[in-house]
Order: structure tokens, then C-alpha cells, then sequence
């Protein structure tokens, strides 16, 4: 259903939920919240300093505008609770002016200062009721919370029929809501366990359908036959020989696992999953020779055309004393530039080609594919899994997937079932250890003397924000206000860009290339540099807000400098500074551990800003959260499959159709 048919949406407003990927109907009413507010009552003289407190209160004063600076005002009243009068001074609500008139209840939400008696509003609520249960979701800029509220709630009143993805046998075997009351009480939760039955449902069902598919691909790879390659050991070895490094003993284990399995006649489907700065792409770029001395063409695909630039030059520079032929397949390519492309692929011109998802269009035909390497894997899901080792006509290529998310092997081994599996733990001996500082947001003193001896010695930095824009209800750094801020820090004497993913490609292409040649000294962005991004002469990532991140994401956002033999720093940004997360990355540095800890401290209400999976994007499900509730979906699933309960389910059928590279 289209979102134009919900009450108060209209095009200005549909463009907006399109920012936070809500395009229809289903797409709001499956837009969760990520946490809950119980909103209470207290009286005014009850609140505790620096706590958001709800105070009913009745305007009792004429309401008052200033305007400070364009775009910026201040609304300021008096209000009445418990027989005390008090100022109330809001920002940037001129428009509630008219509804603020004098006798009026309202709920104000905000702190309390005693001694100035001044309430500073972050909120004006109406027609609330005391003990409600508030849903807080993710919002966009020109969103709010109560505005989304709203718009969910005149979606759930068209009684819009979502489809029930849990089998009818498993609905009755756990006594489980029905999709439909799922939906509604976890938007409108009357009482806790209104919330508790709403998640389990929809998470099962999330966890159901993604252990469902690697399930079903593991099925299929058990009796895959590919075809055994026969390698030029000789060459392989003569190219280490060349490498101005010596290779872990951990990149050794996982290449002559890699090389067995392409040398077997089983078709080769394997994981390998590394540490940041690990040394994943020497190993996939051994896989790709390998396959080359065998007759075969290779295929390597990246989730962005900055990363696949990246692999390409790095190729490009291991092969030049080699007559192999790499190109380099993207989005950006004019028309010409792919129809040529096309036709070498086809015809077998091109050994080696390194692409974006632009290598799943069905032009790109191969003549003769027999090896496909997915970098950051995860970011294509579990139906792109293997859609470019489709492109094999004869469906016997070999696969390879890259992850640099490092999560506990016992997880692993579940929700990448269908892989083989291999870990790189150790890193390249030359490299230093990051040193990694938890900074108070109020005192950032010795960090921004330590930016200025780093940009003077001619290094490059990255700081991070969890937001592009302000938010008034959100107590974050934008990437905006960062720039404000460091730009008057530093007089302006320091380049500082902003790169977000906003941007269109072309622009943050253009912004990274200038910050690869050295012509940008901070750039300040979002996490769209978590993944990949190589630049050796960056020395310190800042991370504003680090409590919002997740710690797989602040190890990804770290493990973007220190790519070098230069000491490299990372600053955690906070006004947590009790963060028992955010200490883990001050005592490791090894994301294999981290990721054990994070699992082990991670509770039920702790997902709170970004999402932290790591690795797939649930809307609701998390691995390391609900990992008990994953385990009985792998169960129940291959329970379905060996049952062939599936066959009678046109839901399934269709998930099965989708997973088209398995005809």
C-alpha cells in the first residue's frame, strides 16, 4: 500500500520517511522502536538535577519569541505545578505559540535547574496520560518522534495484511502473537508484557526466515560439485617469494585451505573471516592467481566503488611484472566504457575484474568463470550470497567471501552455516598498536593539542559523528556542528571536509581521492568510512558520541588508521565515561575478543542508537541479543527443510525463487 493512502502524509512528508528507508505502508508498520519511554509524572520540586524528568503543568503567563540568529529562537513562558511558579524556556518551537495559550495542561519534558528555577524544555507534549509507554524511534531530520507516532498509528487503523512468515506449526508451538497484534502492541504497548510477546514474534520471525536461507543453501552446497583445478603451485610460491613481506601464520593456514578446496571437485563455498588490518586481500589476492594459472577467470565484487577502486590499484600494483589482465567494472563507468568491458568479459579478455554490484548486471557475461571473491560479504545478504557465483553458467565456480567483522566462532558457525569456515587472527608484525583514549566531552583539551602535533608532522585524521544534521531532540554532534566547532578551533588554518552518505557518489568520490592525495587534513564523517577505506597517513580516528556505537562499529571506525608502521591514535568521544563497553576498547585492540565481550555484556536494553549487529541488517533481530531465540530458529528450520513443510508454503516458495543463482 502506498504511504499517500495513510492520514497526514503527504508528499513533503513522504519524501522524509524515504531518508529512513519507509518507501510503503508495510515499511512503516515494520519500522520498530529501539526502546521505550514510561512516561511518569513528578512534581517540580521533586526532580533531581541533570535527570529529564515529565512535569504537568498549566501555562499561566503570555508566551514570548526571541530570535537569536536566523533560524534560531527562543520560547519562553511561566508555568504552574504543585503551587510553584517557574520559567519554562524552549528552543526552536516558535510554532507552538498558538497552541501555548494561558490556562492550557501541558506535559513538559526537560530538566530542572533549582536555583535559577528554570525548566529547559526539550519537549512539549499534549493530551498525554500519566504511566504512558512512549515508542523512541530512529529518526531523519525535519522527523520527530511523536509525528512518527502519529503517522504509525493512522497506518495501523487501515488494517493493512502483512504477511506471517512463521509457519503455522511453530505459531502454535510457542504460542506466539499473530503478525498482525505483533505489530500493533509493539507500537502501541499497553503494559511490559505487551512488548516482551510482540518482540519474541517478530524477532523469531526474523531469525526464522535468515536461518530458513542458510539452511536451504547448505543443503545445496553439501552436494554442489565444482570442478578441481589444477594450480601452478610453482608460480604461487614464486610470487611469495617476491613479496617485500612475510605472511602470518595465519594467512598461510587459510591460503592452502583456500588452495586444497579450489584443487577438490567439491564446489569451494568458504568465509574467511579477518580482523581489521589482518591481511585478507594478499589471501584473496593469492585465490585469484591461483585460479588464473588454472585457465579459469576471477571475479572480485566490493560493496563500494571506493573499496573496489582500491582492490583494483592494489591488483593492479601486485601483477605488474605479470601479463594478467584486470579491469575494473563500476556504477560510475560511462555506457561505452561497460559495453566494452561486456564484451572482453565475454569473449575471455579479461582475466581478473574487480567491481561493485555493477558485476550482477545481466550483461556482464563470463566465458569462462571459475572463481568469485565477495568482500564484506555481509553487506549483500544472504540472497546476493551467491548471485555472482551464478554467473557460471556450468554453476560450478568457486567462492570466496571476505568479512572483517569479527564475531565468536560459535555464532559464526551458525549464522554462516552453509560456509567453511577460516579465521585470521594474527596481524602483519609491522604495524603498531593503536592507542586508544576514552576522552570526556568537557575536557578535550590534551586532544586537540594532540590534532595539532599530528597535522603539523603533515598527518590526516577522521572524526566521527553518529548524525549528518542537528537534531533538537537528539544530544548528538552532527557532522555539521563538528565542522563549526574544529574549524573555529583550529582558526581555519586546518582543511576540513564533511563526507556522508547522503552525498552522491560522485561527491564522495572526489572527496576521498582528496584525501588519499593528502589535500584534506580531517575528514569528518559518518560510518560510511567503517568499511575498507585504506589511507596510510591518517594517524587518529575521533569518534563523538562513541556511546552510540556499537563496539564491532567503533573497532571497524578504528582499524581505519594504524595502516602503517606510524604510531596511530583513537579517541572515544563521551559523557559516559563509566561506559564498561567503550573500556573494552581501551584494554584490546583484538576484535576477536571484543566481539566476546560485546557478547557477553550486551543485555536486552542495550541497543541504543546505532544498531550493532555487525553484521546483518535486522529490523528488529540481533544475533548476539537474541542468540538463544537464533539457535531455536536454525533448529526449527532445518526441522521445515527436512520435513519439506516448505513446499505447501507459497512464502517460502517465493524466498526460494528469489534465491535465483541455485536454479
Amino acid at each position: 500500500m502506498n504511504l499517500n493512502l495513510v492520514k497526514n502524509i503527504g508528499p513533503k512528508t513522504e519524501k522524509m520517511l524515504n531518508k529512513i528507508n519507509i518507501f510503503s505502508v508495510e515499511d512503516l508498520l515494520t519500522y520498530y522502536p529501539y526502546k521505550y519511554n514510561i512516561i511518569k509524572f513528578v512534581d517540580i520540586d521533586k526532580t533531581l538535577n541533570n535527570e529529564t524528568s515529565y512535569i504537568l503543568a498549566t501555562i499561566i503567563s503570555n508566551v514570548k519569541i526571541s530570535y537569536i540568529r536566523n533560524n534560531f529562537n527562543k520560547l519562553s513562558f511561566i508555568a504552574l505545578n504543585n503551587n510553584i511558579h517557574f520559567n519554562v524556556v524552549i528552543f526552536n518551537r516558535a510554532f507552538l505559540k498558538k497552541q501555548l495559550i494561558i490556562n492550557r495542561k501541558i506535559v513538559l519534558v526537560g530538566k530542572y535547574d533549582k536555583l535559577k528555577n528554570v525548566f529547559s524544555a526539550s519537549n512539549i507534549l499534549f493530551n498525554i496520560i500519566n504511566n504512558r509507554i512512549e515508542p523512541i524511534y530512529h529518526l531523519t531530520d525535519g522527523i520527530k518522534n511523536n509525528h512518527l507516532e502519529n503517522y504509525i498509528s493512522e497506518a495501523i487503523k487501515l488494517n493493512c495484511v502483512i504477511d506471517d512468515f512463521v509457519p503455522d506449526i511453530f505459531n502454535k508451538k510457542y504460542n506466539l502473537l499473530s503478525k498482525q497484534n505483533a505489530i500493533k502492541l509493539i507500537h502501541q504497548p499497553k503494559c511490559i508484557v505487551d512488548i516482551k510477546m510482540s518482540k519474541l514474534k517478530l524477532i523469531y520471525e526474523e531469525l526464522f526466515i535468515y536461518m530458513f536461507k542458510v539452511n536451504y543453501l547448505k543443503q545445496i552446497n553439501q552436494s554442489a560439485f565444482g570442478v578441481a583445478k589444477t594450480i601452478d603451485l610453482n608460480f604461487i610460491e614464486e610470487f611469495l617469494s617476491n613479496l617485500s613481506f612475510k605472511l602470518t601464520i595465519d594467512q598461510d593456514k587459510v591460503i592452502k585451505d583456500i588452495l586444497n578446496d579450489m584443487q577438490n571437485a567439491k564446489r569451494m563455498n568458504r568465509l574467511v573471516l579477518g580482523d581489521v588490518g589482518s591481511g585478507k586481500t594478499i589471501v584473496a589476492i593469492i585465490a585469484l592467481l591461483a585460479n588464473y594459472t588454472s585457465g579459469f577467470q576471477g571475479a572480485f565484487m566490493a560493496p563500494t566503488e571506493i573499496l573496489a577502486k582500491q582492490h583494483f590499484e592494489s591488483i593492479i600494483n601486485y601483477f605488474e611484472n605479470y601479463s594478467i589482465n584486470v579491469k575494473l567494472l563500476t556504477g560510475s563507468l560511462t555506457k561505452k566504457n561497460k559495453e566494452k568491458i561486456y564484451d572482453e568479459l565475454k569473449n575471455g579478455k579479461i582475466d581478473i575484474i574487480i567491481g561493485t554490484s555493477a558485476l550482477l548486471n545481466s550483461s556482464a557475461i563470463f566465458s569462462n568463470l571459475g572463481l568469485v571473491i565477495t568482500d564484506e560479504q555481509h553487506r549483500f545478504g544472504v540472497n546476493q550470497r551467491s548471485l555472482l557465483q551464478g554467473k557460471d553458467s556450468m554453476q560450478k565456480c568457486d567462492a570466496l567471501y571476505l568479512s572483517a567483522t569479527p564475531i565468536p566462532r560459535t555464532l559464526a558457525l551458525t549464522i554462516y552455516g552453509d560456509l567453511s569456515l577460516s579465521q585470521i587472527k594474527t596481524k602483519p608484525s609491522m604495524r603498531k598498536k593503536i592507542i586508544t583514549k576514552i576522552i570526556d566531552e568537557k575536557n578535550i583539551k590534551d586532544m586537540l593539542y594532540k590534532m595539532i602535533s599530528e597535522l603539523k608532522c603533515g598527518h590526516q585524521m577522521f572524526v566521527v559523528s553518529p548524525l549528518i544534521e542537528q537534531n533538537d531532540e537528539l544530544d548528538i554532534n552532527s557532522v555539521y556542528l563538528l565542522k563549526e566547532k574544529l574549524s573555529r578551533a583550529f582558526k581555519n588554518k586546518a582543511i576540513i571536509e564533511i563526507l556522508h552518505g547522503k552525498l552522491k557518489q560522485k561527491e564522495k568520490d572526489e572527496l576521498m581521492i582528496k584525501f588519499e592525495k593528502g589535500e584534506i587534513d580531517i575528514l569528518i564523517s559518518t560510518t560510511v568510512i567503517e568499511v575498507g577505506i585504506d589511507i596510510p597517513n591518517a594517524t587518529m580516528m575521533i569518534i563523538y558520541n562513541a556511546e552510540r556505537f556499537g563496539l564491532a562499529t567503533l573497532h571497524q571506525l578504528r582499524g581505519r588508521v594504524g595502516r602503517n608502521n606510524l604510531q596511530s591514535y583513537c579517541y572515544l568521544i563521551t559523557n559516559d565515561l563509566n561506559n564498561a563497553r567503550l573500556k573494552v576498547m581501551e584494554e584490546s585492540d583484538d576484535g576477536f575478543f571484543i566481539s566476546e565481550k560485546d557478547y557477553e555484556q550486551r543485555g536486552q536494553g542495550d541497543l541504543f542508537g546505532i544498531k550493532q549487529s555487525g553484521d546483518l541488517i535486522f529490523k528488529i533481530a540481533d544475533f548476539n541479543r537474541d542468540y538463544k531465540i537464533l539457535m531455536q530458529a536454525k533448529k526449527d528450520s532445518e526441522y521445515y527443510l527436512e520435513q519439506l513443510l516448505y513446499k505447501e508454503n507459497p512464502l517460502y516458495k517465493d524466498i526460494i525463487d528469489k534465491i535465483n543463482f541455485l536454479d
